[in-house]
């Protein structure tokens, strides 16, 4: 699969609506076919491992007249009948199964959650294929509505993890983290949806521009408040990066930005995948099989050192998978806004520990959760009031825990009074006011 740049990706970053019972029907019809061309790429490459190379037929040199034989040939006719047979069968079942306003109903939660399991896993992928499974990125409100109305004064944002889903953060129940922000902080809550298996790069990009686009048609907003759980911290940095880089208006309405569990210096569990896929790819007849930890999102190869750049990624002469250094470019936090970090551990007290500092919440280690670093570039340099462990708290208990839902309050409150509105020329004098210190 060819490196996909943001000027180039094809699919899911133009679409604006929320995924229907018809895209559902249609993506997984198409999913289906796709599957089996897929595999047909693989049984080429096993054979090309368990016969090829023990015959001495595996160089480049051979490649080409290889490519012309019966094998190799009815193998890539397999692929392209399937391909396009899944097309056109996908929109025939759509056709067929669902009326036409039916197809137009929205996903119910459970399979959107899903759905956004299956995009954390392989997104990318649904975007490369143009599979109507592949979501797009949009704002939801507290009821679990794409959110269309008008906003004015604060806004926070609460931007999820890998795999998971605006209904991961209990959207309208009482005790969540949003309600309980909403009802202690004068402001509108919103949620955000996306496709956590594309890079987070590309997920910044379109974040920015899309608050961006938030701002101009909504100009009495006065604050945007972000709160990320794990890959949504980093997306948010992302976002914040280019934003600043491309001077949009919308960064200088930011005040906060809090982090929860976020890798910023990358996530073990990918590490350790990377080391043990490219052990096996060096065993004799085994790179095939190796390959298949390629199918794996790029949403989760970037997690490896926490990458919120395009020049992270856009460049690399080692293929869609990296390599195991750390050759991130730095990505510096605006020096307006209040960054805020918690990182969770399973260690329930304060005491030295390797478990503390390796396993973290399991997923993400104290110190990467806190932006800490020995190489000074890498840094964040976020003030030690600004950061908090909460001890006996796992990566998922982040997100509900009351624990941090008070902290993240604590943080939050202090610019929880009621503003005066104020006149669009008012608001422009201090938009400029603030553009000095970015």
């Amino acid at each position: 699969m060819p490196s996909l740049t943001p000027l180039h990706e094809p699919y899911c970053s133009l679409r604006k609506a929320p995924l229907t019972q018809g895209d559902l029907i249609e993506g997984l019809a198409q999913l289906t076919t796709t599957g089996i061309a897929r595999t047909t790429e693989f049984v080429q490459a096993i054979y090309r491992e368990t016969v090829l190379r023990p015959m001495g037929l595996y160089a480049e040199k051979d490649q080409n007249r290889l490519r012309r034989g019966i094998f190799n040939r009815t193998m890539t006719l397999v692929e392209v009948v399937t391909r396009h047979a899944g097309v056109y069968s996908a929109h025939l079942l759509r056709t067929l199964q669902l009326s036409t306003r039916q197809a137009a109903k929205p996903l119910p939660a459970p399979i959107h959650m899903v759905v956004s399991a299956l995009n954390g896993v392989m997104g990318d992928h649904l975007v490369y294929d143009r599979n109507p499974l592949a979501l797009p990125m949009i704002i939801y409100d507290r009821h679990g509505n794409a959110f269309t109305g008008e906003l004015r004064g604060r806004i926070v944002i609460f931007v999820h993890g890998l795999c998971m889903d605006p209904h991961s953060w209990y959207p309208g129940r009482y005790k969540s983290m949003g309600e309980q922000v909403r009802r202690h902080i004068d402001c509108t809550v919103l949620y955000l949806s996306y496709n956590t298996g594309r890079r987070i790069s590309l997920n910044g990009r379109t974040l920015s521009n899309l608050l961006n686009d938030l701002y101009i048609r909504n100009p009495d907003i006065t604050h945007i408040d972000i709160v990320g759980h794990s890959m949504g911290g980093l997306v948010a940095r992302s976002a914040l990066f280019y934003g600043k880089q491309m001077g949009l208006n919308w960064m200088l309405l930011v005040d906060h930005l809090v982090c929860l569990g976020s890798p910023h210096q990358g996530a073990l569990l990918e590490r350790l995948g990377y080391m043990l896929l490219d052990k096996v790819g060096k065993l004799p007849m085994a790179g095939s099989v190796a390959r298949l930890g390629d199918i794996r999102s790029a949403g989760i190869i970037d997690l490896r050192w926490g990458s919120v750049r395009d020049d992270d990624w856009e460049h690399l002469k080692s293929g869609r998978r990296g390599d195991f250094s750390d050759n991130r470019h730095p990505a510096p936090l605006p020096s307006n806004i209040k960054t805020f970090f918690i990182a969770g551990t399973i260690e329930h007290e304060n005491m030295p520990s390797k478990t503390r500092e390796t396993l973290g919440d399991y997923l993400v280690s104290v110190k990467s959760a806190l932006g800490e670093h020995s190489n000074p570039e890498y840094q964040l340099n976020v003030p030690q009031n600004r950061k908090a462990v909460l001890y006996g708290v796992d990566h998922m208990q982040l997100q509900y825990s009351q624990r941090a839902i008070d902290q993240v309050l604590a943080w939050l409150t202090p610019d929880s009074k009621p503003r005066a509105t104020v006149t669009s020329h008012e608001h422009m004098a201090t938009l400029e006011t603030r553009a000095v210190t970015l």
